[in-house]
């Protein structure tokens, strides 16, 4: 016999699940105390012959999981509603829902269950909501911007979808550019604006992807993005074609590789001039070799001659003659340490310090500007490409002081740490433009900074403190 629980309730319940199955289960002892009429058909068992058995494999939820779901209903006041894929023993439905309530009745509880099976309908709108769940994952992890875009009659385009990221992307609100997506072309760039129309018109006309990237212009932020798109057509059921994609920003990697680009050309730049130098290097040691060397040698064989043939006749003569040679050879001397010099400075050997010093007084001797040398330490030890390098460094940065600069005070500071070494070239002359650093035929400063740049340095060029104008060459080397 049925229980007296709440009539309301209970009726409420008998209409959701008039073709369902309806069982009340006594909440004490989890026994089964009713079922109904729907419920002994599907079953093929009657209430006798089940009020005995558990539950389990009545309705697929344990005991204690049923319990706790009563418990919810209790303090909520409303059906708990169940989704399960697992049949239960006593069952012919594969996927089925429970909807599960508490009941009270003279003191006693009841736990009220309705199964009922997953109707086609449900399962699709089920499979709807956790496809839509997954693209709502996957769109709001994707690092750009998703989207869906028509045609319009205009071939404008006409955007149907639009992710959230619109807003980061081209700093307008997906509701926004769909409500007026010629703002879209507005914001490119001209050529590219014609650029993409071509690709769409490509995409119509094979049906295949979309592939573009393109300067945007953001006036939100004042600044320029490039954009890439990429997107996959398909013909809708009414004949419309319709791109779905994924638009990324791509200015990092567009910079990046501009600047790439711009750094070969300097490379390859400054390794022709490199060469031309070489190339007249060696033309001018040829020439210096050829007239002083050969000249020099050639009077020394020719004195040698003459001493011979002169040496019984006039003693006075053959001095003079002996004499001639000497200076001779002390100016072969001189010119093959000048050869020597240019090709690898000898002063090198006695370390960086004493090396730059000597540079340093050179440069004041021959061109009567007031120059000083500072250093930290009396010896610095470092590789030889790293003393020939600033020992170059040095050197190019004198020239073009005196090329120049106009300077009267030059100030050359070598600084040694445990990590690294500094040098600093600084004049109080007319200092330079920014225009000339970028200038393409500035080899000299160019040169300077691949130096540096070889030995994993820095090269950093700017205005001295200690003055108001002139130039300051900073070089910062691992040691």
């Amino acid at each position: 016999m049925l229980p007296l629980v709440d009539a309301r309730l209970f009726l409420n319940a008998m209409m959701l699940g008039a073709s369902d199955e309806v069982y009340l289960v006594d909440a004490s002892t989890m026994q089964l105390v009713y079922m109904s009429e729907n419920a002994q058909k599907n079953t093929g068992h009657s209430l006798e012959s089940l009020n005995k058995r558990s539950i389990d494999g009545l309705l697929g939820v344990s005991q204690h999981e049923l319990q706790t779901q009563a418990e919810q209903s209790r303090s909520q006041a409303h059906f708990i509603e169940m989704y399960l894929d697992q049949s239960p023993v006593i069952s012919n439905s594969k996927e089925f829902q429970l909807r599960v309530m508490l009941l009270k009745a003279d003191k006693k509880e009841y736990v009220l269950v309705i199964k009922s099976d997953i109707t086609p309908n449900e399962k699709t709108v089920k499979a709807l909501d956790e496809s839509e769940s997954r693209f709502q994952a996957i769109v709001s992890n994707t690092p750009g911007m998703v989207f869906q875009f028509q045609l319009d009659d205009d071939d404008g385009i006409s955007f149907v979808y639009l992710s959230d990221r619109s807003k980061a992307l081209l700093g307008l609100a997906p509701e926004e550019l769909c409500q007026n997506p010629a703002q879209f072309y507005s914001m490119m760039n001209a050529r590219d604006h014609a650029t993409l129309r071509t690709r769409i018109r490509a995409s119509v006309a094979e049906l295949s992807a979309l592939d573009w990237e393109g300067r945007m212009w953001i006036d939100g932020w004042q600044d320029t993005k490039w954009v890439n798109m990429r997107a996959t057509p398909r013909k809708l059921s009414n004949g419309v074609i319709q791109w779905d994609g994924i638009m990324l920003n791509i200015t990092q990697s567009k910079t990046e590789k501009f600047e790439l680009e711009q750094s070969r050309r300097d490379l390859a730049e400054l390794t022709a001039h490199i060469n031309t130098i070489r190339e007249d290097e060696r033309t001018k040691i040829a020439r210096e070799i050829h007239d002083d060397l050969g000249g020099n040698l050639t009077a020394i064989k020719m004195g040698l001659s003459s001493i011979i043939d002169q040496q019984k006749i006039d003693p006075n003569a053959f001095l003079q003659h002996t004499k001639s040679l000497l200076a001779v050879v002390d100016n072969t001397f001189e010119t093959v340490h000048r050869i020597s010099g240019n090709l690898r400075p000898n002063i090198l050997d006695l370390g960086i310090v004493d090396a730059l010093e000597w540079q340093v007084k050179e440069f004041e001797k021959q061109l009567a500007i007031s120059s000083q040398f500072r250093c930290n330490q009396a010896e610095i030890s470092m590789s030889k490409d790293q003393a020939m390098a600033l020992f170059r460094i040095c050197q190019e940065a004198l020239s073009n002081i005196a090329k120049y600069a106009n300077a009267t005070q030059v100030n050359v500071d070598l600084c040694a740490s445990a990590n690294d070494v500094v040098m600093s070239i600084s004049d109080d002359g007319v200092g330079i433009k920014a225009d000339d650093k970028l200038k393409a035929n500035s080899f000299g400063l160019r040169g300077m900074r691949e130096r540096a740049t070889a030995l994993h340095g820095n090269f950093r060029i700017s205005k001295p403190v200690t003055t108001k104008h002139g130039t300051m060459i900073t070089v910062k080397l691992p040691i």
